[in-house]
């Protein structure tokens, strides 16, 4: 069997997913729209006119973009489309870029003849006061090229794609040169992907649909190609390739094995094997359909204009007809329209701030591509059902930053679709607890759909993530003080508040986090490094959120959580402002000398990475912060910090920061950085960029024909793309925008997080943040 991602849920998390589609669908008769009032989440001028907002925002192509093909996709399955609507030309875009059918639940596992585990990554870490404990710790890349233990354990499972739908022509590949005038529209308020094109001057037009009842893509082309029996289609199977990142397809066509279940003229299903994994497929179409014997299944037309092909990729063989076209066009519609009604929205209309359309443009085309990428049964990877990055693992740390705005925005359902991922693996959690000599669950970091360590440089130090599962259970709780989602979650709430009152050492009469640790700022020595700022605060604000879901219902509070939150360390500070971390002291004395001013790439420079210090004043509001000391500490930032290599969620992140600090032009500002990994592209992705001094002036971008062509690096000198998308980025500018548009707690008047001057900000459906 395909390695299901719901560790065995995978009928609970359909029907989870149907259900969420007929709730929705019931909400577009009868939108669901918050109250217009004047008020802390809301604006007067009447509703929001939905459809315009969303629909002024479709991104529309009229060329070619290598960077930026185009995602369709219902939360379990993504589809990249290229400019034909279909994924006829892979090698004209980056090859990071790669047209992928990816799923939530369809990952793979190399044959594993040695019988690895996950104890084959551990070693012996020491802890002060707990003597030495297995970390899943890769002291160097070298030694994951010499331990073939820890390449495996880090590279399996991975997700894989799917197949590949392409257009023919004469039965061949067409000739890209022969493509022209083009034009494609994606509707995001239907979730339909309309491309226009001319073949040899002969008008083409694709209609691409990914449908929400089914995990199946659908298809309409409509040509006098089509007609005469020249245009065709293929749905290609591939293999999985060892490189696995970005592109996990190999089309050797020996590469898995295809067994037919049942052959007709408008219908074939099929079961593909890949190693031990296994999938179905059913293919239809009102073309005829023929099976090359391996891989590949041809469609050719019957001599009508328009030929229709529905593709479903199945993780169990199912055996009902897939959707007509018609009907799965109006279930589409009618998930979409329900999406965009039911939620949150924000609307800039009237604003004179010149950026203000282009913050909406992002904030919608960011809903858009969340709703596909991080709202499925599994925490999502970086780079979601896009491509693979980290085998297509998924890092448990980013997950509020892909999902947490969810709940803010009137859809803590999509939210929930991941946290079932949690409580399957409570007893994993608490077995890796127990192996760390603490009570409670321990998370890990890097991270497939089976819950094991993956071996990493920095990974198994990472503890942010700790609290994450009381942060998401929270904005669930307040999105709609449901007490069934008390009795949901309090059992992951109890068991992660335990893990956060125990695994703290006592050194100096306080409790102390680390060493081992790396904060979430990533540059520094594990072995060495103690009470970063922000995880000492975020391990407070979940402990006092955790007594507090007792308390509500009406179970006592915990000796032992008072304790921890009375004991924990301060937050350390020098000369006014904080510092990342207390075993620093002089942090902002090197920062700021000649060494480390603009140029914070070595050593002992340590201002550069994520400023994360600043998300105790921000991503939450701790509570013994000092207000006018981070203040003047986020202002250190700008003025001191190294930006070239900084991260998508950064600046949404200071955002958050400046928003609570009575800031709120620098919010806009820092929402609007100039960087590299702030960079938002025609469909509303963000790249992952690194600074690289080895990086070359001309880089691969696409080749036709089997070749390789080479453009211009789009990032300019020392600079090396690494992602075409990274949808952290996305996720943390809605939780930004919500936290600034719909407020927070204790803050005062509308839209407190925006300016007054150049800012109409018109909003509906928000929840206030904690």
């Amino acid at each position: 069997m395909i390695q299901s991602a719901a560790n065995g849920r995978s009928k609970q998390g359909r029907q989870s997913r149907l259900l969420l589609s007929g709730i929705l669908a019931l909400s577009v008769a009868t939108p669901v729209i918050a109250d217009t009032a004047p008020g802390p989440g809301s604006a007067p001028g009447g509703p929001i006119d939905r459809k315009a907002l969303v629909q002024r925002h479709n991104p529309v192509l009229t060329a070619i973009d290598p960077h930026a093909p185009v995602m369709l996709g219902n939360g379990d399955i993504g589809f990249t489309a290229d400019i034909t609507g279909l994924q006829t030309f892979p090698d004209h875009y980056s090859p990071l870029a790669p047209l992928l059918t990816m799923a939530q639940w369809a990952w793979h596992s190399f044959p594993d003849k040695a019988g690895h585990t996950e104890r084959d990554g551990l070693v012996q870490v020491p802890v002060p006061g707990r003597g030495e404990q297995p970390y899943a710790w890769m002291r160097s890349w070298a030694e994951a090229e010499s331990n073939p233990a820890i390449d495996w354990l880090r590279a399996n499972p991975h997700r894989i794609s799917l197949g590949r739908v392409a257009m023919t022509m004469d039965g061949k590949a067409p000739r890209f040169e022969a493509i022209s005038d083009t034009r494609q529209v994606l509707d995001m308020w239907t979730g339909t992907l309309t491309s226009r094109f001319a073949y040899e001057g002969i008008a083409v037009t694709v209609v691409t649909r990914v449908l929400p009842q089914r995990d199946a893509v659908s298809v309409e082309v409509t040509s006098a190609l089509a007609a005469s029996g020249r245009l065709g289609l293929t749905v290609r199977y591939p293999g999985v390739d060892k490189r696995i990142n970005p592109d996990p397809s190999s089309w050797d066509p020996e590469s898995g094995r295809t067994q037919i279940l049942s052959e007709g003229r408008t219908r074939i299903q099929l079961r593909r094997d890949l190693d031990s994994a296994r999938y179905w497929s059913a293919v239809e179409s009102d073309g005829a359909l023929a099976f090359d014997g391996k891989a590949t299944i041809g469609v050719k037309g019957t001599g009508r204009e328009t030929l229709r092909l529905t593709v479903s990729y199945d993780r169990t063989s199912v055996t009902a007809p897939l959707p007509q076209a018609e009907e799965g066009a109006h279930a589409l519609a009618d998930h979409w329209q329900a999406f965009w009604t039911r939620g949150g929205a924000v609307d800039f209309t009237g604003s004179t701030d010149p950026r203000a359309a282009e913050l909406e443009r992002r904030v919608v085309l960011s809903q858009y591509l969340s709703a596909i990428n991080g709202a499925g049964e599994l925490p999502p990877q970086e780079e979601g059902l896009f491509s693979n990055s980290w085998f297509g693992k998924f890092h448990l740390e980013m997950h509020p930053w892909h999902s947490a705005w969810q709940a803010l925005w009137g859809h803590p359902e999509l939210l929930e679709r991941s946290l079932p991922w949690y409580l399957a693996h409570l007893p994993k959690a608490r077995e890796e607890a127990a192996r760390h000599k603490v009570r409670g669950a321990w998370w890990p970091k890097m991270v497939g759909p089976e819950g094991r360590n993956s071996p990493s440089l920095v990974s198994p130090f990472i503890m942010w993530q700790q609290p994450h599962p009381i942060l998401m259970a929270e904005l669930v709780w307040r999105a709609g003080k449901d007490r069934q989602t008390l009795s949901r979650y309090g059992e992951l709430v109890e068991a992660t508040a335990d893990l956060l009152a125990s695994w703290p050492t006592e050194r100096d009469g306080r409790l102390n986090l680390g060493p081992p640790l790396i904060p979430a700022q990533e540059n520094y020595d594990p072995l060495t490094t103690a009470n970063p700022t922000f995880e000492l605060e975020y391990f407070r604000w979940a402990l006092q959120t955790a007594q507090r879901w007792r308390e509500r219902q009406g179970l006592p509070r915990k000796a032992e959580w008072d304790a921890a939150i009375g004991r924990l360390a301060p937050p350390s500070m020098r000369d006014g402002l904080y510092l990342p971390v207390g075993t620093v002291p002089d942090f902002w004395d090197v920062a700021r000398s000649p060494a480390c001013r603009g140029d914070a790439a070595a050593e002992p420079c340590k201002n550069r990475d994520h400023p994360s210090f600043l998300m105790a004043y921000g991503f939450i509001a701790g509570d013994r912060i000092d207000p006018a000391a981070m203040r003047r500490t986020l202002d250190a930032v700008a003025e001191n910090w190294d930006l070239r290599q900084t991260w998508g969620w950064d600046f949404p992140m200071l955002a958050m920061a400046a928003a609570r600090l009575g800031e709120p032009d620098k919010a806009v500002d820092w929402l609007f950085a100039d960087r590299k990994n702030n960079q938002w592209g025609p469909t509303g992705m963000t790249p992952r960029v690194h600074l690289d001094a080895h990086a070359e002036d001309l880089v691969p971008v696409s080749g036709g024909a089997g070749g390789v062509a080479l453009e211009n690096n789009p990032d300019g000198a020392g600079y090396r793309r690494a992602a075409e998308t990274y949808f952290p980025s996305n996720g943390s500018l809605l939780l930004a925008v919500g936290l600034m548009a719909g407020g927070w707690d204790g803050s005062k008047g509308h839209a407190p997080g925006f300016p007054k001057q150049g800012w109409t900000v018109r909003v509906e459906g928000l929840t206030p943040a904690p």
